[in-house]
């Protein structure tokens, strides 16, 4: 509470937003899905309204996320992420302390923190803001309004330090400003992969590695795709596990079949100590 508005802090939370006023002594018995939040509706639904107005801002980072487009044969999905630029794909990242893979993708979220009836520790929990999908990833998902239910949509991408900037400064930027920040944007890449991604108990770099769609050889290998999967492969070994009995009772529902974390620490804490800005703090909920 006392921190600088500008200052960055890594922080886990548990995805699907509680909000602070839910009076109930489990998340689970939450009777609507909060895991992520239409830009069109933020500011109406009482669910982030709150936490929205009393500048609760988050961004969430991921190496990116998955869509899938509905073919004769199935279900194709697809990875979609920041570009990785030129000289990063070119050059060799073993050994070396500069993080030279593909940009962390920023996305914009909302954070609540609700303590349950008769406890003391707070739970942290967040949801991403979705926008209608940008024009370049459109063909993938079809996207059309559906009586009662809506325009489906992607993440809200935080695209560069200013964006992120502006909306994590709940102090100097209001939130009138802030959600101006919440756009559609194309400066985003993408790539079909294999069918294993389709279950969720495979967490391995086969999940996002690029496939010739028709072809019988999976793995195109290029040299962009030697370093994500070289990075993937390295980042893996030796990851910290969390173990339920080291949550507090009511998250250890939430955790399921423990799986290795793709992102390193050193690469979040690289993103939050950026030169001229306080050094990060981390804290768990």
């Amino acid at each position: 509470k006392d921190a600088d508005s500008s200052e960055r802090v890594l922080m886990d939370m548990r995805w699907g937003l509680v909000p602070s006023w839910f009076k109930q002594d489990n998340p689970s018995k939450l009777q609507f899905n909060t895991s992520n939040c239409r830009s069109d509706t933020m500011l109406s639904k009482s669910s982030y309204k709150g936490a929205l107005l009393k500048g609760k801002r988050c961004v969430v980072l991921a190496d990116g996320f998955y869509e899938w487009q509905q073919q004769s044969g199935g279900k194709q999905p697809y990875f979609i992420y920041f570009p990785q630029s030129k000289d990063a794909a070119d050059k060799e990242t073993e050994g070396d302390e500069e993080w030279k893979g593909w940009r962390l993708l920023t996305m914009a979220g909302i954070f609540d923190c609700w303590k349950p009836p008769g406890e003391e520790e707070l739970l942290y929990t967040y949801t991403i803001i979705t926008v209608d999908a940008s024009k370049d990833v459109s063909f993938i998902h079809h996207r059309q309004v559906r009586p009662g239910k809506g325009v489906a949509g992607m993440p809200a991408i935080l695209d560069g330090d200013e964006a992120v900037r502006k909306w994590l400064d709940f102090a100097e930027v209001p939130t009138q400003e802030a959600v101006k920040l919440i756009q559609p944007t194309e400066n985003i890449v993408f790539h079909p992969v294999s069918t294993f991604v389709n279950n969720i108990r495979n967490n391995a770099p086969e999940c996002v590695a690029p496939i010739e769609l028709g072809a019988k050889k999976e793995v195109k290998a290029t040299p962009s795709n030697k370093v994500m999967l070289g990075w993937l492969k390295s980042s893996q070994e030796g990851s910290p596990q969390k173990k339920e009995n080291d949550l507090p009772k009511w998250t250890s529902q939430f955790i399921h079949t423990p799986s290795p974390k793709k992102t390193s620490r050193d690469v979040l804490q690289q993103w939050l100590g950026k030169q001229g800005q306080p050094a990060a703090k981390k804290h768990k909920a």
